[in-house]
């Protein structure tokens, strides 16, 4: 051994051990830098208000100040320090939401019940617009699924399909939730979906599956084991393929429909969303205006013009 062999095996032995410190940092970690860092995040969510479209078999939510039990009195940022929100909820199917099987069947799980393994899927999304544009009644056919294939090639095993209809264009007027014909899904392309592309669970932009008078749909998917999701929102932002799609919604016990949150995870040269970094997280930015509680609105804004449609009175 050579005088030059010594420093030559420790730089080779330092430069190993820098290699694996490297690749020890934790593979999830490398995929957040990776991947999920730049990519794009598109919210496909609607938010919730008093006034959001709802069965009227379900009536009218509200909204209002927590009050000290004690005095009858609402808490205040200006004598408390802090304020709070009573959520009078008329019903779990509200907004954009997550349908577990015991919806329509006890004998599965609640929402409270769903695995935690829902939380980041592929996501799909097929587009109908073109069709329901010509007949407001469309529905999702076998053939729009084989038509998305032929070109994107097969709707990946495990993914959640979101269907594009463009319904909730108008959304938040009341008016939609009794707009009829709306678009839907056949039960032969929930068939398929799920039996022949074995996906997660299919959502839609309405607040029922399909228009026909049993909702066959919905009925052989939540009495068959089945989740789905409705009042999808924003899916003209969110590409057919490639993207991920990220699932919360929150856990009561027994719940047997659930208010939800998607994500969509778009790739970085996606040309909507935001990245992370693009905009103040922590701290968040400071709003030019203060909320503060708006009782025709029946909800907390941080302008008195209202953003959205008037509230709508009380549904029997």
């Amino acid at each position: 051994m050579n005088r030059f062999t010594i420093p030559l095996l420790v730089s080779l032995l330092c430069a190993a051990c820098a290699a694996q410190s490297r690749d020890a940092t934790p593979r999830l970690w490398r995929v957040y830098e990776n991947a999920l860092k730049d990519a794009k995040y598109v919210d496909l969510t609607h938010t919730i208000t008093p006034s959001i479209p709802v069965w009227s078999g379900f009536g009218a939510s509200t909204f209002g100040p927590s009050v000290d039990p004690k005095t009858g009195v609402p808490y205040g940022w200006d004598k408390d320090g802090f304020e709070a929100t009573r959520y009078v909820l008329a019903t779990d199917q509200l907004g954009t939401q997550l349908d577990p099987p015991a919806h329509w069947n006890p004998d599965y799980p609640g929402i409270d019940e769903l695995p935690p393994t829902f939380a980041v899927r592929p996501l799909v999304v097929i587009s109908i617009v073109d069709q329901v544009t010509e007949d407001p009644g469309y529905s999702l056919s076998v053939q729009d699924v084989q038509a998305w294939e032929a070109t994107h090639g097969q709707v990946p095993e495990g993914s959640v399909v979101f269907v594009r209809s463009g319904w909730s264009q108008d959304w938040p007027d009341p008016a939609l939730s009794t707009k009829r014909p709306f678009p839907g899904v056949t039960l032969a392309a929930l068939k398929f979906l799920h039996e022949q592309r074995h996906i997660l669970f299919h959502g839609h932009e309405p607040l029922d599956t399909d228009d026909t008078p049993t909702l066959e749909g919905e009925a052989w998917l939540l009495r068959n084991g089945y989740t789905q999701a409705e009042g999808v929102a924003n899916l003209d932002q969110a590409p057919e393929t490639g993207a991920l799609v990220a699932i919360g919604f929150a856990k009561f016990q027994g719940g047997v429909g659930g208010y939800a949150r998607f994500i969509a995870i778009c790739p970085p040269d996606w040309k909507y969303g935001v990245t992370v970094g693009q905009v103040p997280e922590s701290p968040l930015a400071r709003e030019s205006k203060p909320l503060h509680w708006d009782a025709k609105l029946g909800m907390r804004v941080r302008s008195r013009r209202s953003r959205g449609w008037p509230s709508a009175p009380a549904q029997h």
